[in-house]
């Protein structure tokens, strides 16, 4: 059988999303003839040339966009000066949001590099804004129509939209698909094509699920091969599915398929590693982690260990299943992949790292005189201690990204974390002191949070940012989802769904009655906009009521002086 493993546009351009490597890792294994193809930066890398850019009329940025890519794929860091001092690219709607100020405090005078990549950034997203405005409404750079699939009851609106005529951007899309399907070995002895059996379409997110349908329904009219769609986001949205229009598009839905593919080193052996852009949009230190630099993705677990949290999809198996191979495979998979991709950078995706292997997987590295960096997701818990995390450093941890969520003892425990803000402190302190970046996510607007409780919440991060234990910090709104402790028993929680019929397309995020007896919406943007500013090394001096357009209690807890030594 011969398998064409597809990611549809769009996902990060800086960095393969390693689903299909994964699949053809198993495939291969199985005995298979596998190829992959990543359509988002085959597309993206057609959008930005020189001559498609010429024909839409951006005669100066088609001037520039070849040396511009070069740079962004470390192919050319002589034209880093040029960019950062200004004087090369035509700065759109993009560089007007730029404060010199904080551009000059973020990168320095040292960091010429970081802060070309920065304005190149913003150079191609003015392309893609022109693109998005004049040419075609559904094109960003990491999604692609994300609008038709972000809450979707029904495949209505997908579906009509699939009727119509495919724009200039899909027709491109198509172009390179056609070109995969055509692109056939011949047989030493009788010299005859080989055509395509199955395709997979991986859809990761939202912003690749239209890609896929268009890719299903091109390969439906003109091939004969069997067309599987899955991933995550038919994982979480579908399994209730009850449209049958959906198999005008495909075959089969593929819902938590292939279980045992996580096992197998992944395989980027036939990607186009050399076309991949780092990006640097923002100049949070996390944010220019994940979209700067290419690193290798993988799995070190499947599921995660603790499973528990009530927001989180924990009856799913990507979370609940939990298994864990042994340190020597891990560490197996990393070498295989440094030879295929001659990178040494990996980005483990795990929901949450377990501490004893991480421990075993970074003494493993230092016993085989490895050279890497890596970092990941972890749960801030007691385990990683200085000792640990000096290990981890010295094994070459570079950064850590986890949930201190709701930062209310009362709240973490009724979400079942299993951790404390002071346990998340100590391990904060213990990273930082290891030289291990810190970012941590943090939610707001869970059932029953009192105002009280959000201002005592920012008044936590606060002071996390001025003593310098987390660099980074990202607030999002909770949201019910039908997968989760709190969607499947909201009244444990003090909460009411709204909705409790399954719609006939996707099913994730339900409805809820929040009962909050303040603008949920203006503390959500003030948390927002003070964290941001904390991260710049702004505004932590002062007092975190200062930030919030309505009126709120003062916090149960505030110090001036910056030597913290207990929450």
């Amino acid at each position: 059988m011969r398998i064409l493993l597809i990611t549809p546009p769009l996902t990060q351009l800086n960095t393969p999303y390693p689903a299909t490597a994964y699949l053809k890792g198993y495939y291969t294994a199985q005995g298979y003839e596998v190829r992959q193809v990543d359509l988002g930066i085959e597309v993206a890398d057609r959008v930005l040339s020189r001559e498609f850019l010429q024909s839409i009329g951006l005669t100066e940025q088609a001037r520039l966009i070849e040396p511009v890519k070069r740079f962004l794929r470390g192919q050319d860091d002589t034209l880093g000066p040029r960019i950062a001092n200004r004087s090369l690219l035509p700065e759109g709607k993009r560089f007007e949001q730029l404060d010199d100020d904080n551009l000059e405090w973020s990168f320095g005078v040292s960091g010429t590099t970081d802060k070309a990549l920065h304005l190149a950034t913003l150079f191609i997203e003015d392309i893609a804004d022109y693109i998005r405005e004049n040419i075609d409404s559904h094109f960003d750079l990491v999604r692609y129509a994300e609008y038709l699939s972000n809450d979707a009851p029904t495949f209505d609106p997908l579906y009509a939209e699939l009727q119509q005529e495919p724009s200039v951007i899909d027709r491109m899309m198509l172009e390179v698909l056609e070109k995969e399907c055509k692109e056939c070995k011949e047989c030493e002895e009788c010299k005859e094509c080989k055509t395509i059996d199955k395709v997979c379409i991986t859809v990761p997110f939202p912003g690749c699920l239209y890609g896929a349908l268009r890719c299903g329904q091109w390969l439906k009219a003109h091939t004969q091969a069997i067309i599987e769609i899955g991933g995550g986001f038919p994982n979480t949205e579908w399994r209730q599915l009850s449209d049958k229009r959906i198999y005008d598009v495909c075959h089969e839905v593929v819902i938590d398929g292939c279980r045992e593919a996580d096992q197998y080193c992944p395989d980027f052996s036939d990607l186009p590693l050399d076309k991949y852009l780092s990006l640097t949009e923002m100049t949070n230190p996390m944010h220019r982690l994940w979209s700067q630099g290419r690193w290798n993705k993988m799995v070190m677990v499947h599921g995660c260990y603790w499973h528990r949290c009530a927001f989180c999809d924990t009856s799913l198996d990507y979370i609940g299943n939990y298994r864990a191979p042994k340190a020597t495979t891990v560490v197996d998979h990393m070498e295989c992949i440094m030879e295929q991709t001659h990178r040494t950078g990996f980005h483990f995706v795990d929901e949450a790292l377990p501490p004893k292997l991480l421990r075993e997987v970074a003494e493993e590295i230092l016993k085989r005189g490895l050279a890497v960096s890596f970092w990941g997701n972890i749960r801030f818990e007691k385990a990683y201690t200085a000792e640990l995390c000096d290990l981890l450093a010295e094994a070459g941890m570079v950064a850590v990204s986890g949930g201190l969520e709701v930062a209310s003892d009362r709240l973490l425990k009724l979400i079942d974390k299993g951790v404390t803000i002071q346990q998340t402190v100590e391990a904060c302190r213990h990273l930082r002191d290891a030289g291990i970046m810190v970012h941590t996510y943090l939610m707001y607007g869970f059932p029953t949070e009192t105002l009280q409780e959000t201002v005592d919440a920012l008044e936590t991060v606060r002071r996390m940012f001025d003593e310098g234990i987390v660099q980074s910090a990202f607030w999002h709104r909770y949201a019910m989802t039908c997968h989760s402790p709190s969607g499947l028993n909201p009244e444990a929680y003090g909460a009411r769904r709204v909705t409790l019929e399954p719609n006939p397309f996707c099913n994730n995020e339900v409805d809820w009655e929040p009962q909050f007896d303040y603008d949920i919406e203006a503390v959500g943007a003030a948390l927002r906009l003070a964290t941001y500013n904390y991260m710049n090394g702004l505004g932590l001096d002062q007092p975190v009521r200062s930030w919030f357009p309505i009126r709120v209690p003062k916090p149960t807890f505030y110090s001036k002086s910056n030597s913290y030594t207990s929450f």
